[in-house]
């Protein structure tokens, strides 16, 4: 087992990490806690209770936070004709159909979301070994496969998150960044726990929501106790 950095130790030394923390205390003590260079994001992983081996109770789906997620967002897109000038007037910063597929295979992923009307969508599975181990293939649940190629565009650059289970049924996201004010990351944070609560399927039984987790990119993580919450 690697030893832990004097950075870790310090933060750890005052944290019990069985007890369960009301939130507001949690967003204090991951502001204080961070000591790095940079801007960290604060991210959840929720453990839901479901059995994700059956399709028809894994979770999926997007959501637009409320103080946004902090950071740029670069947006490929697919598409041609008059969409062309649409997505160029909402901003994409690459857009294409065939020549931007090559470029990706070329150049690898320099983007963070991808979008694709309809017609793009056959070039866009070609590139499936590339987009999707992170999460990038377009799907019209999430809203990313569409006519309305302005608004995804928008919703893409204001930080729309997409989300979905692990094998182990566990959800994880990025919900703000270390910066934020603490009512921003309660606000975003409550969001997006009652967005997934909302998602709760039907086959599903029993304890739904079984633990949060709130953490820094580097630092460490701490239980929500869900009583401080309302859920």
């Amino acid at each position: 087992m690697s030893k832990l950095s004097k950075r870790i130790k310090k933060i750890t030394n005052n944290i019990d990490f069985k007890q369960l923390y009301h939130i507001d205390t949690i967003i204090e003590l991951l502001k204080k806690s961070s000591t790095v260079k940079f801007v960290e994001s604060i991210d959840v992983a929720i453990n839901l209770g479901i059995d994700p081996k059956k399709s028809n109770q894994n979770i999926r789906g997007s959501v637009i936070l409320p103080n946004s997620i902090g950071r740029t967002i670069r947006v490929a897109v697919f598409t041609q004709g008059e969409n062309i000038k649409i997505a160029q007037k909402a901003g994409a910063d690459l857009i294409g159909m065939q020549d931007l597929s090559e470029k990706i295979e070329k150049e690898g992923v320099n983007f963070n979301a991808v979008i694709a009307s309809p017609d793009a969508m056959n070039i866009v599975m070609k590139l499936g070994h590339i987009l999707g181990p992170r999460g990038l293939i377009p799907n019209i649940q999430s809203g990313t496969v569409t006519t309305n190629i302005s608004e995804a565009i928008k919703n893409a650059k204001t930080g729309q998150i997409r989300y979905r289970n692990d094998k182990n049924g566990i959800i994880h996201a990025s919900i703000g960044r270390i910066n934020f004010k603490k009512k921003h990351i309660k606000e975003n944070f409550s969001f997006f726990v009652e967005t997934v609560k909302k998602m709760k399927p039907p086959q599903s039984k029993g304890v739904y929501i079984k633990k949060i987790v709130l953490s820094t990119t580097m630092g460490i993580g701490l239980t929500v106790d869900q009583s401080s919450i309302n859920l």
